[in-house]
């Protein structure tokens, strides 16, 4: 394939499986750091998901299609790339558009910006196209787009003045930089003693618990019975456990953030470590690109927890910056320390580690939550089969999205003595009703620590 100059608005066929997209720009003490990105848009034109914006905060599409390669800076050029694999787009993408965006200026002041199209597998250039601006701040500089069965490329050079959401908002991505609304929630810690044992009677209100809110109190009282109730119904009455948290803090995620559903998940897992958990506590980790301890969530201090560990929304999908967050409280995690990519084994990792470096006279639940975008399947199917001979059973809840990976597929992966992963998914955790869940986060989890015990697991 020849390689050809285009003009704005010109376009020509791609016939190669794959394209790499550069752009290119001079370096300069004054020019505005200069940012690729792509959306994967449907025939409406539109993206499906937040997960279909694949840019510096979220580098890879959950196919493994579309991937944002980073920067490289070569003879005083810097460049950015995007790489797509047109054969492994799903079927319902239809365009992928191809954006820029610059910050800290505008792209008037960034001098020899070129959009170059090549062949990944030769490195061969197959288009170049050279673009001008003025006070935009976010570009679309071209598109790989379907006709008739075949890919096809064209030179945009369209610019926005609102930035790279604004960009994005135009395809449907949600923008939103509002925290939680914590504001009903208390601002100070609940003191309180911990839960007394719990007995097959079912469950009861400790000291703790009687000084939490009231509206929290009741719920919590009521969950719990719905927890004894999801144990009574699958034969395990009095099964006591030690119960860890680990939410998913990936790019996805930040809308259930900042629409309160991660804290309603938590605040709901906490009866189950209230019923289950003979301390009332509960282990919690959260991960992206990498994972992080959180402080134990004790009942006395729930509210206050919430309000202090759930806000990965806090934290703007576009936002960016290398320096370490000013302002954090006693025991916050900077979250942009913990990234914006799945990898899920990593947090596995840690909380594997945390059981054999504090082991416990009960079995170990792990409730574990993500809303997919699952990639490092190998990596995370090792350390769950290494996982088989310990005493921890990992349920994983999917919140919505798609591409779970191998978590779906390890009911029916052999070589393991017992099934130590449960999981299932759920379009809108917020519509299930309290019973329906604590049965599907709960109906394994008896069946294994019947087979572990027998195995010599426990």
């Amino acid at each position: 394939m020849t390689a050809r100059a285009l003009s704005k608005g010109a376009n020509l066929p791609v016939d190669v499986p794959a394209v790499r997209v550069e752009l290119a720009w001079s370096e300069g003490p004054d020019v505005p750091d200069v940012d690729a990105s792509a959306l994967l848009l449907t025939a409406a034109g539109r993206v499906r998901d937040d997960g279909d914006f694949v840019f510096y905060n979220q580098p890879r599409h959950a196919s493994n299609a579309v991937t944002h390669l980073g920067k490289q800076s070569a003879g005083g050029v810097l460049t950015d790339a995007i790489e797509v694999d047109l054969s492994s787009l799903e079927p319902a993408v239809e365009r992928v558009v191809l954006g820029a965006s610059a910050d800290g200026g505008t792209f008037g002041q960034v001098p020899g910006l070129t959009l170059r199209l090549l062949d990944p597998a030769t490195r061969t250039e197959i288009a170049r196209f050279h673009m001008e601006a003025g006070t935009e701040t976010a570009f679309i500089g071209g598109e790989l787009y379907l006709r008739a069965g075949r890919w096809k490329f064209r030179a945009v050079g369209q610019g926005y003045a609102s930035g790279l959401a604004g960009l994005a908002t135009d395809f449907g991505i949600t923008v939103d930089d509002a925290p939680p609304d914590t504001s009903a929630l208390p601002t100070a810690p609940v003191l309180a003693s911990p839960l007394p044992a719990k007995t097959p009677a079912g469950p009861h209100l400790g000291n703790g618990e009687e000084q939490l809110p009231v509206d929290m109190r009741k719920r919590l009282s009521l969950r719990k019975e719905q927890v004894a109730v999801s144990l009574r119904k699958h034969g395990a009455v009095g099964v006591t456990a030690r119960v860890i948290l680990v939410l998913d803090a990936s790019g996805s995620m930040s809308f259930l953030y900042s629409k309160g559903v991660v804290a309603d998940v938590v605040e709901r897992m906490a009866a189950v470590a209230a019923q289950l958990d003979d301390d009332g506590e509960m282990q919690a980790w959260t991960f992206a690109s990498n994972a992080a301890r959180l402080p134990d969530l004790r009942l006395r201090d729930l509210p206050e927890w919430l309000r202090l560990h759930v806000r990965v929304g806090e934290l703007s999908l576009f936002r960016r910056s290398k320096k370490p967050r000013k302002g954090l409280e006693a025991g916050q995690v900077d979250m942009r320390t913990v990234g914006i990519q799945n990898e899920e084994q990593k947090a596995i990792a840690e909380v594997r580690a945390y059981v054999r470096e504090e082991p416990a006279p009960v079995p170990t639940l792990v409730l574990f939550f993500s809303d997919g975008g699952v990639y490092r399947n190998s990596a995370i199917e090792r350390e769950l089969r290494e996982a088989v001979e310990e005493p921890i059973f990992w349920q994983f809840v999917g919140l919505g999205r798609s591409n779970y990976g191998v978590l779906e597929r390890f009911d029916t992966l052999p070589g393991r003595r017992v099934d130590n992963v449960g999981f299932f998914a759920v379009d809108d955790i917020s519509s299930v009703p309290d019973q329906d869940l604590y049965d599907r986060l709960l109906s394994e989890f008896p069946t294994w620590v019947a087979a572990a015990g027998r195995a010599g697991i426990l």
